[in-house]
């Protein structure tokens, strides 16, 4: 039987990276009590069609999704409305590009990269070209100067 196994190294994320994690989901999780969205952290994984029709999975480090009940097993099959991306140096290129691309084609409503060494969040707010095809616009990048200004375009009550 082959397999056609790789196994690859992977380092553990740094104790920021998953600090960064844990902080937004419990500042988010009293806040969509009573409703029926969740917010979860880098262990629910999501699969996605892309527009040539490959099948991709995607792990973000933390999503808020309102359809749960799309999934099997631990993989969701449908979008959440965020994700947020926390950048590591070997990731960053990936996060950035094809993994950006990838949520906008799948219209998910609010994307943030959070950077932790250059201590900023990118907030992306996805909208549609005249073609009607979607795209990601810078709405904010908030660093220590404007953190208050820190909030979900798509959740306003968070």
């Amino acid at each position: 039987m082959d397999l056609n196994l790789q196994i690859t190294d992977m380092a553990g994320a740094r104790p920021e990276h998953s600090t960064v994690i844990v902080n937004f989901v419990a500042a988010v999780r009293s806040q969509l009590k009573n409703t029926t969205c969740y917010v979860f952290f880098d262990n629910v994984q999501y699969r996605f069609k892309t527009e040539d029709g490959e099948s991709k999975t995607v792990i973000p480090d933390a999503s808020i999704n309102c359809r749960t009940r799309s999934r099997r097993g631990n993989t969701f099959i449908d979008a959440p409305r965020f994700v947020m991306g926390v950048l590591s140096p070997s990731t960053e290129k990936y996060d950035r590009g094809e993994k950006m691309d990838l949520y906008c084609q799948q219209e998910i409503d609010e994307f943030w990269i959070v950077d932790i060494k250059e201590k900023k969040v990118e907030i992306y707010d996805l909208d549609y070209e005249e073609s009607g095809k979607p795209k990601y616009y810078l709405w904010k990048t908030v660093k220590e100067e404007n953190k208050k200004e820190l909030k979900m375009i798509h959740f306003p009550k968070i």
